[in-house]
């Protein structure tokens, strides 16, 4: 700024300081060269007398000019400064606007940089949170799977074990079954075989308590006393208890006739002891034996 503002002023000042010693150092009385033959007339210049009080007024003008320059000069160079100033100020706040522009630059930079490290650590925790769900499902469906699995094995063999209990059930069923009807059969052969024999036996018992019957009845009749106008057609039948020795233990006359009834009563009281079976079965039936005495003549 300062450069340019000097330039056209010492270029001004220089043309001044010609002028004036043109004007000072002129010689202003010498004649005209003489034209030549062949020149074109050239009209004589008229000499002008120059006032030493106006070349001093115009040195004093051109002193005041150069004052006047100098004051303008220090202006504008106390311009330039003043410029310089602001320049060094707005230099300054642009260099601090600048740097406050790069340390934002940086600064968004640097929060670009950690954004883009947080997008990618979020994006690596992502993809391991689902790296995570996805094992975590993968395992939860292989122990799905297993779980299945031993379900349905543990189903499989309890269908067998159901099965084969069924069917041992069913064999044991058809066992007890057959030997059910085994033992009814054997036992319908033993109950026939024992009816059988009971029935042998007890025709042995009624054989042989109708023997003791008979016996004891001959035992009454040779003890009877008998009248045979007031007996003959009668009867009288007598209940009688034995001991197992055959003592008698009581006699006890039913329905038939008083005389037959007392004469018979007496003829076993009279033989005291009648005849019995040693056999225990036999003498249980006759323990206690009825039996009708009709008096024989």
């Amino acid at each position: 700024m300062k450069s340019m503002l000097t330039k056209p002023l010492i270029l001004s000042i220089t043309l001044h300081v010609t002028l004036l010693a043109v004007l000072l150092l002129g010689d202003f009385s010498a004649k005209p060269p003489k034209p030549t033959p062949s020149a074109t007339p050239v009209k004589p210049i008229q000499a002008v007398a120059v006032d030493r009080r106006e070349i001093d007024a115009q040195v004093n003008k051109l002193k005041k000019q150069k004052a006047d320059e100098a004051k303008r000069l220090k202006a504008l160079e106390e311009k330039a400064a003043a410029a310089k100033r602001r320049r060094a100020q707005e230099e300054k706040r642009l260099k601090a606007l600048e740097q406050q522009r790069k340390k934002k630059e940086r600064e968004r930079k640097a929060a670009e940089t950690a954004a883009k490290k947080a997008k990618a650590k979020a994006a690596a925790a992502e993809k391991l949170r689902k790296q995570k769900e996805k094992k975590a499902a993968e395992k939860a469906a292989a122990q799905a799977r297993a779980k299945r699995k031993k379900e349905q094995e543990a189903a499989k063999k309890a269908e067998q074990l159901r099965k084969k209990r069924a069917e041992e059930k069913r064999r044991k069923a058809q066992e007890a079954k057959e030997r059910a009807e085994q033992q009814r059969l054997l036992e319908k052969q033993m109950a026939e075989e024992m009816a059988s024999r009971q029935r042998a036996r007890n025709q042995q018992i009624t054989s042989e308590i109708g023997k003791y019957t008979a016996l004891i009845t001959r035992v009454i009749q040779n003890n009877l006393l008998t009248d045979k106008a007031t007996m003959e057609g009668k009867s009288c039948k007598l209940t009688i208890k034995l001991a197992p020795s055959g003592f008698v233990i009581s006699v006890q006359t039913g329905t038939g006739d008083r005389v037959v009834c007392d004469a018979a009563r007496n003829a076993v009281n009279k033989s005291g002891k009648l005849p019995v079976s040693k056999d225990p079965e036999v003498f249980e039936k006759m323990r206690t034996i009825s039996l009708t005495v009709v008096p024989e003549f």
